[in-house]
């Protein structure tokens, strides 16, 4: 470690590798990463351990129950693919399911109603990719459920703040609230069921999820309380490889995965913001904020009209990643004037890490429950909490989301990949719903614009505007380090400031790797969770 920096009582190091680097919002399953790549297995081994580990030690974030989204660069094909692994709503579910309901119930079983993709994304990363054996990249993840780890500041705080969600279902109150009472920070958390539900993985493959006795327990269960999925549609799901959409910033080539994915949202920003001169602006200015912001909320306003399941709508995406389309938005930013935008409710746990080896393959990847603790229901016996992602869709038939049988939903998750010359340069990525393609741009405009490293990238001050964390609002959350002659300035352009606590927890959960010019791997890690950057 080097280049120690102290603010606002964090201490951040920049970690630097000469051979691996792996990255991710706790410090065990970035450990667990290490391990692996240390025994001989390569990036997507080690992605695949991390993935299953914070599903583990960061429940309330992540787990089996819930989706991810993998972008893939491989030094043999010497290119890079994404996988999506997010599930689709039920054959037999559709809005008349809720008729009579407003929208889909944010918690319990009636907000299970898309299948979990987690699983089969292990399975297909390793069966493409793979060095080693899912039963031997799920070990350290088996071992932290069976035996205990101490419990993390996000989790007791988490756990905390949502006691009354999670003490409302009896089976997921016995696992997360013991004895009634919400865990000590440092305690040991112990989940033998989970535990169990992995080895059976590990023994007998995703098929034991999907069709055998997990999936049929996690299926009896939510009939049990009135849930809508079934077996069927457990067994019918598949992930898919798919093209990732890929746009420029700068001279590097900027890859995402395609939608239901808002990935696309990202790039939009990105391109917008490079027919303006960001060299010539000071970093942290009002400009610098004002321009970011504008950039962003005008990439919503076409997310918004346009993104679902392309299977179900067509999405213009050469168009939205045009260069001419970027000139002609950026032509929209008044330098003086926020522009003025609709908002709606979107969800935010989540957790991203990234994985590079010693031989340049890279890994760049996001996983989620959607809600803390996602629909609050565990399936049955499984220890398996399940997500809520579902309760995303609409159920407005005009709506471009509306629900569908056998649809995936819009989703949040958006891992990125920055290439240089054809080979990775940045992979970076952020928990926080809305916040993601927000903080995914001031990260790569930090370090393409302004020469920072990932490290410090992380841990400069950040905003978030509008619809995060499941809150209806336009506001512009900047933390108090932000200068207050910025902040008035925001304030006098029509921006509805609302300062928050430094390094805060609202601002997600940002990481990121890069290669530099001599091969170094320059890992940054968020001072605002639990996570670690290990270099080796």
């Amino acid at each position: 470690m080097n280049i120690e920096e102290k603010e606002g009582g964090k201490v951040v190091p920049q970690v630097t590798g000469t051979q691996t680097m792996v990255v991710s919002p706790h410090s065990l399953a970035s450990a667990a990463g290490s391990r692996i790549l240390q025994q001989g297995g390569n990036a997507f081994d080690a992605a695949v351990a991390v993935s299953a580990c914070l599903a583990v030690v960061y429940p309330h974030m992540t787990g089996l129950g819930g989706d991810s989204f993998w972008l893939t660069y491989s030094t043999e094909e010497r290119s890079v693919r994404a996988y999506n692994a997010s599930g689709r709503s039920g054959s037999r579910i559709s809005a008349a399911c809720f008729a009579g309901e407003s929208a889909i119930p944010q918690r319990g079983p009636r907000s299970v109603i898309t299948v979990p993709g987690m699983v089969d994304g292990w399975d297909a990363i390793l069966q493409e990719y793979g060095s080693k054996t899912l039963a031997e990249v799920l070990e350290p993840a088996i071992r932290y459920a069976l035996e205990g780890f101490p419990l993390s500041p996000d989790q007791h705080v988490n756990t905390a703040e949502r006691f009354d969600v999670l003490a409302a279902y009896p089976q997921t109150a016995a696992i997360y609230l013991p004895r009634g009472k919400v865990p000590e920070q440092g305690s040991r958390f112990v989940q033998s069921a989970l535990g169990r539900s992995l080895l059976q993985v590990a023994d007998q493959g995703p098929d034991v999820f999907y069709s055998g006795s997990v999936g049929q327990e996690i299926v009896r269960s939510l009939k049990e309380q009135g849930g809508l999925l079934t077996l069927e549609d457990f067994a019918r799901h598949r992930g898919e490889w798919v093209e990732p959409i890929k746009g420029s910033y700068r001279g590097l080539d900027l890859y995402q995965v395609p939608p239901n994915s808002q990935g696309f949202t990202g790039i939009m920003a990105l391109q917008i913001l490079e027919q303006f001169d960001l060299e010539s602006i000071e970093h942290g200015s009002y400009e610098y904020y004002h321009l970011l912001v504008e950039a962003l909320k005008l990439s919503f306003r076409d997310r918004d009209r346009y993104l679902t399941d392309p299977h179900f709508s067509s999405i213009p995406l050469d168009r939205l990643l045009s260069k001419s389309y970027a000139a002609k938005l950026a032509d929209c930013i008044d330098m003086e004037r926020a522009l003025p935008m609709d908002t709606q409710p979107v969800g935010h746990d989540t957790a991203y890490a990234a994985v590079v080896d010693s031989e340049g393959n890279a890994v760049s990847f996001i996983q989620s429950l959607y809600f803390e603790f996602g629909s609050a229901v565990v399936g049955g016996d499984t220890g398996i909490l399940l997500q809520n992602r579902g309760s995303f869709f609409s159920l407005d038939p005009s709506h471009v989301n509306r629900l569908e049988p056998d649809k995936r939903t819009f989703h949040t998750l958006m891992p990125a990949m920055a290439c240089r010359d054809g080979k990775p340069y940045i992979l970076y990525g952020t928990q926080g719903g809305e916040g993601q393609p927000q903080t995914q741009t001031a990260l790569l405009t930090r370090m393409v614009d302004y020469g920072m490293t990932p490290q410090t990238a992380v841990r400069e001050p950040r905003w978030v505007w509008g619809r995060t964390w499941g809150e209806v609002t336009q506001e512009l959350r900047v933390e108090g380090r932000i200068e207050a002659e910025v902040q008035q300035r925001l304030r006098l352009a029509g921006h509805e400031v609302h300062t928050v606590e430094d390094f805060a927890r609202v601002m997600g959960h940002a990481h990121a790797i890069m290669i530099d010019d001599n091969g170094f791997l320059l890992g940054g890690t968020d001072p605002r969770c639990d996570g670690a950057a290990i270099g080796w």
